[in-house]
């Protein structure tokens, strides 16, 4: 059986980087077990029809009272007419990136017990049929306009669900960060004080340079470079200051390639020298 990788099949713009992607999904044939492979987190809301998802260990089953938020990954859908002549969903994917911005944003920075549940269940109302209403429009807009009101749209659906659902649902966003981002900071305490540059330590988060300094940003509200460079210049100071070790003896510790330009980074930081404390 075919795999689709979706949103990849629904986006026509092959070179398209979406944070924030809206698609109708009409279909006038039932489709039973289609193997999916979902690359963004997705919010299915269904208008006509009724839905059934396997997860690994794992399944749930919806009807047009019922929405579904669903963890990216794989998994099997069912798609039923439900005695209608068109099935209707409106999706709504969305980043990793733009979770995270989300959660940055309006959520505490709380650790969560993570459960590895795959879906929420979504009780439709009248806010949330307005929404989608909304969303019907923003979709005909033109491309610059409708990333700008989609991001708006993003975080009211978010914000709305908060409300309604509370710590479940909060606790339940958090749960869709991957390991690997939830690992993100481990990585970089553990390397703090290294003498690994940028492009290794995004490496071994598994991460482009440019996505690593992207996140880096989001998490911590500054540039990766200045913050690894402030954190290393002051624990360079401090072990200066106890007298036992000196400065040509700890720049490429910090990372520096040459005692000069490590001198010329503490001195920029601090308004003196390292000799000027080996003295």
């Amino acid at each position: 059986m075919i795999i689709e990788n979706i949103p990849e099949i629904y986006i026509y713009d092959n070179k398209a980087n979406k944070d924030l992607f809206v698609y109708d999904l009409k279909m006038t044939n039932d489709v039973v077990k289609s193997k999916v492979t979902l690359s963004m987190n997705m919010f299915s809301f269904l208008q006509v029809g009724k839905k059934n998802v396997h997860f690994a260990d794992t399944s749930v089953t919806v009807n047009i009272q019922q929405s579904l938020l669903i963890k990216k990954g794989n998994c099997l859908w069912t798609e039923l007419l439900d005695n209608q002549d068109v099935y209707s969903c409106k999706l709504l994917f969305f980043s990793e990136r733009k979770l995270i911005e989300f959660l940055n944003k309006n959520t505490q920075n709380k650790h969560y017990d993570k459960d590895e549940i795959p879906y929420f269940v979504i009780e439709n109302d009248t806010y949330i049929t307005s929404f989608l209403n909304s969303l019907s429009i923003i979709n005909a807009a033109n491309s610059t306009s409708m990333e700008s009101l989609l991001s708006v749209k993003f975080e009211e659906i978010m914000l709305y669900l908060i409300y309604k659902y509370g710590n479940r649902f909060e606790i339940y966003l958090h749960s869709l960060i991957s390991k690997e981002f939830s690992t993100f900071k481990n990585i970089i305490e553990s390397n703090v004080y290294s003498n690994l540059k940028l492009e290794e330590i995004a490496f071994l988060c598994n991460m482009s340079l440019s996505t690593f300094k992207r996140y880096f940003t989001i998490e911590y509200k500054v540039t990766p470079g200045k913050w690894l460079q402030d954190k290393r210049l002051l624990k360079a100071k401090e072990i200066l200051q106890t007298g036992n070790l000196k400065s040509s003896e700890i720049y490429l510790d910090f990372g520096y390639n040459n005692l000069s330009n490590f001198s010329v980074a503490f001195k920029n930081k601090f308004g003196f020298s390292p000799t000027d404390i080996e003295r």
